[in-house]
C-alpha cells in the first residue's frame, strides 16, 4: 500500500488543476497565448461542459495567474448574470465570482476584484499557506498554465482535469516541459465527446 505523505493525508486540502490541451500537448497554437483556435470549439460540447462542472463543484479556492484572472474576471461575471446562458456555464461563472480567489502576480499590488487576494510569492509557499489555514474544499489551479507548471514541478498536484482536443497545433506552448519530476498517476474518469475530445481525470499516486 502506498505510503501517504503529509501533502496527501485525509485532512489536507486537495490541490487540483484543469486545462485543455491538443494532441501534441499544447494549450495554445503557434500564434501565442491568444491563439486558442485548436481548443476553443471543443470547450462548449456537452462532455466539456459536464467536465467543467466536475472541476469546480468541490473547489472552494481558485488559484489564478494574473493574465487568466484578468481575462476570466472580465468575461465570466457577464455570464453569471445572463439568464439565457447554458446552466453549466452559468454555474461555473457564479462559482468563479463568489469563491475565494488567490491571484499570483509580481505586478499587481491590490486586487481589482471582490473576494480576491494578490500574492507575490512562489506557488508552493501559497499552497502551503492555504493548507495551513485549514478549511475545506479543493484548491483549484484554474486554467492558468504558469501556475499549473509550477505545481507540477513541485509535485503538489493531487488531481489533474484534462480536456484533450483532437488536433495537432504544430506550435505553441506545451504544458509538460522537460525536467519535470517523474510521477505516477491513475485514471479516475474518462469520457469521449461528439467531436472526439476526451475529458479525463487523473489522480496522483503517492
Amino acid at each position: 500500500m502506498p505510503q501517504r505523505t503529509a501533502q496527501s493525508t485525509p485532512s489536507a486540502r486537495k490541490v487540483t488543476a484543469n486545462i485543455a490541451i491538443t494532441l501534441d500537448g499544447r494549450y495554445n497554437g503557434p500564434g501565442g497565448p491568444a491563439d486558442i483556435g485548436p481548443i476553443v470549439r471543443y470547450a462548449t460540447t456537452d462532455v466539456a461542459r459536464d467536465h467543467m462542472t466536475r472541476i469546480w463543484e468541490n473547489a472552494t479556492t481558485a488559484l489564478l495567474g494574473r493574465v487568466n484572472a484578468e481575462g476570466f474576471l472580465g468575461y465570466w461575471p457577464t455570464v453569471a448574470a445572463d439568464e439565457n446562458a447554458d446552466p453549466r456555464d452559468r454555474g461555473y461563472a457564479k462559482w468563479l465570482v463568489d469563491t475565494d480567489k488567490v491571484v499570483l502576480s509580481t505586478t499587481l499590488t491590490e486586487a481589482p476584484w471582490e473576494r480576491t487576494r494578490v500574492r507575490n510569492a512562489p506557488v508552493a509557499d501559497v499552497v502551503a499557506e492555504l493548507r495551513a489555514a485549514g478549511g475545506d474544499g479543493d484548491i483549484l489551479a484554474n486554467t492558468s498554465p504558469t501556475v499549473i507548471k509550477a505545481l507540477l514541478a513541485a509535485d503538489l498536484l493531487d488531481r489533474l482535469y484534462l480536456l484533450v482536443c483532437p488536433e495537432i497545433a504544430g506550435g505553441g506552448d506545451r504544458l509538460f516541459d522537460d525536467g519535470l519530476p517523474g510521477t505516477q498517476w491513475t485514471l479516475a474518469r474518462q469520457e469521449t465527446g461528439e467531436l472526439g475530445e476526451i475529458a479525463m481525470i487523473y489522480d496522483r499516486i503517492r
